[in-house]
Order: C-alpha cells, then sequence, then structure tokens
C-alpha cells in the first residue's frame, strides 16, 4: 500500500451536526484515496461525533481514530494527531469547516514544487449561509519567503494575524524540527503562540492559490462563542506569544508587533468579557492588567498612539492600574 502523502489532523468535539460534511469532502481531495490518511481525534463528545469518524476512516486505507473519555482541548487534540502524521505532508482541520474538492491535493502539489516549509492559503467564512473571502494578509502569491519578512509592519495585519491552523499545509520538515506543536492544556488562542513560533522559526514558507477551505461561525459550541472559563487562558497564550519573542535574536525587531498585538486582543476579550459572569470577568480582567504590566513602556506608548478611539478608552483604566502596579514594584522590589 502507498504511504500517504498527507495525513489530515481533524479534532473534534460534540461536532455531529456538521462533521459529516466535514468528512464527506475529505473523499473528494485526491483520486486515490490511499494518498490521505485520516486522524480523527473524538474529544470527550457526547453526540455522535465518534460514531461518524468511526464510519468514515472505513472509506479510507489509511486512518486511525483516537478517542478521548474527557475533552483534553483542541490544543491537546491536535498533538495527539501529529504523532500520528504519515508522508511529507500534513494539515489541520476543525470538525464544523469544510473543503472545496481537490483543495489537497493542489496544496500537496504546491508544496512539493515550492520546496517551502509550509504554506498558506486565503478562506472563506459562512454565517448563516453567506460566504465572505478573507484574504491572507500578505500580497504576493506563489513566492517562497521568509516567514521572518511576513511579521511586519506593526501596525498592519499580517501573517502572524492570521493563526488559523487549518489554513495552509505543512512539510513534515516542520513536525521534524519541533515547531509543529501547540501549548497543551489551552483552550483558547492556541494558534497565537503557534503562528508566532512558526512565523520566527522556520525557514521558508508561501502563500498560494487553492479550492477553498469554507470556516463556518457562529457555531454555538464554538469557543469564540462560549464565555466560561476556558477563554481566560488567552492571558496564558499571550504570554508565551511575549516569551517566544523576547528569546527571538531580533527581538528589538519583532516586539512592537507582538505589543501590539497583545494591546488589540486585550481590548477585544475586555468587552467580551462584559458578558462573563463578575467573578470570571474580574479574573479576566486581573489577568489582562497582568500581561499589561508585562510590556515595554515605551513600546506600549507608541502602540497605543496608533490604536483607535474606543480600544483606548477599553483597554484606559487597566493600563493605568498596571502603570501603578510597575511603579510599586519599582519602588519595593515586589510585585503587587
Amino acid at each position: 500500500m502507498r504511504t500517504p502523502l498527507v495525513t489530515v489532523i481533524l479534532p473534534a468535539k460534540d461536532a455531529g451536526a456538521y462533521i459529516g460534511t466535514t468528512l464527506e469532502t475529505l473523499t473528494r481531495q485526491f483520486d486515490d484515496p490511499a494518498a490521505l490518511k485520516l486522524v480523527a481525534i473524538d474529544d470527550g463528545s457526547r453526540d455522535g461525533t465518534g460514531t461518524l469518524m468511526q464510519r468514515y476512516a472505513e472509506r479510507f486505507p489509511h486512518a486511525e481514530v483516537l478517542t478521548n473519555a474527557t475533552p483534553r482541548g483542541l490544543a491537546t487534540a491536535r498533538n495527539q494527531g501529529l504523532a500520528h502524521v504519515e508522508g511529507d505532508a500534513f494539515c489541520f482541520l476543525d470538525g464544523d469547516d469544510w473543503m472545496q474538492p481537490r483543495r489537497l491535493e493542489v496544496l500537496a502539489r504546491r508544496l512539493d514544487d515550492l520546496g517551502c516549509d509550509f504554506v498558506r492559503t486565503d478562506h472563506v467564512t459562512v454565517t448563516e449561509g453567506v460566504r465572505v473571502l478573507k484574504p491572507a494578509p500578505y500580497p504576493w502569491r506563489g513566492r517562497v519567503a521568509s516567514p521572518r519578512e511576513a511579521i511586519l509592519p506593526e501596525d498592519e495585519s499580517t501573517m502572524v494575524d492570521y493563526p488559523f491552523a487549518w489554513a495552509g499545509m505543512l512539510h513534515r520538515r516542520v513536525l521534524d524540527d519541533g515547531l509543529a506543536a501547540f501549548t497543551p492544556g489551552l483552550f483558547t488562542a492556541e494558534d497565537r503562540p503557534w503562528i508566532w513560533r512558526l512565523h520566527l522559526q522556520a525557514r521558508s514558507f508561501a502563500v498560494v492559490d487553492a479550492p477553498a477551505l469554507l470556516y463556518r461561525r457562529g457555531v454555538a459550541t464554538s469557543l469564540t462563542q462560549v464565555r466560561d472559563r476556558r477563554q481566560l487562558d488567552f492571558v496564558r497564550a499571550m504570554h508565551e506569544v511575549l516569551d517566544v519573542v523576547e528569546a527571538d535574536a531580533d527581538a528589538a525587531r519583532f516586539l512592537p508587533k507582538a505589543v501590539w498585538t497583545v494591546l488589540a486582543l486585550s481590548s477585544r476579550h475586555l468587552v467580551r468579557a462584559r458578558r462573563m459572569t463578575p467573578s470570571l470577568r474580574r479574573e479576566m480582567r486581573s489577568g489582562i492588567r497582568g500581561l499589561l504590566q508585562r510590556l515595554p513602556e515605551g513600546a506600549t506608548g507608541t502602540v497605543l498612539t496608533r490604536l483607535d478611539g474606543p480600544r483606548r478608552r477599553v483597554l484606559a483604566s487597566l493600563l493605568r492600574e498596571a502603570a501603578a502596579g510597575s511603579e510599586s514594584v519599582a519602588a519595593d522590589g515586589v510585585r503587587v
């Protein structure tokens, strides 16, 4: 039996209403089903997600279905899938999304032809049946470049602001180099440290055209719709982004971009926190305060002048509190 060209890592939890469509599109990617290996992870589902995974696994010569008795989160489930990659290429797919025919065939060919570590693509959002193209924020198509050169400028949307793990395909060199894994246990924003590490440490990438991946928005069980404790992981993820950037030899060049990202996402999460319970809202504010306190003062001030008024106003009180905390630390050497 031939070695698969592409391994698809598909984690899902309680996606029974959608995952049949997701899995069906995988049957339309190659003429030879042996070209694809399916690694499906049922992450503690209570519906028919696992049953559908098993049913479709029978249609592929290469397929494994992993089952978690209790949910372990998207980051950990994806890492489980990485341990089962075969062939030279792999990609991620979420259980409520789907692909146009031949997408994976095109991506595998482009990855091989260009000889780069990973390729990225545009995607299409689908909200109540309305489809909108979301371009990858990089002006060149089919051109191999250093991933580091796609991080800046700091005050515009760039490839580190396009963290979607499913929007492309990776060569197994990325896995062998230790750049494919996600931080275990992160339930949200798990792709933020991942995309920064990828762009800082991989050698080459390209943005290419391909049949679309369609991203279903507004799903009730999606973490983008849920306001519970899992959202607090955003703070941990952004601390890790700062760790990754500060450890880089070119940290001074890229840190303003990381600061921009922290401030922009913090303002968004503060708005979202208004719909949380009071106790969770306090925890979110406390976590963001600590995150802001860590930012270098000079870079923070520069970025703030470029943020729009609404985002500055949302951040204002926490920035004052963070500054006061920093002064207390400087005065007595004890973090408050």
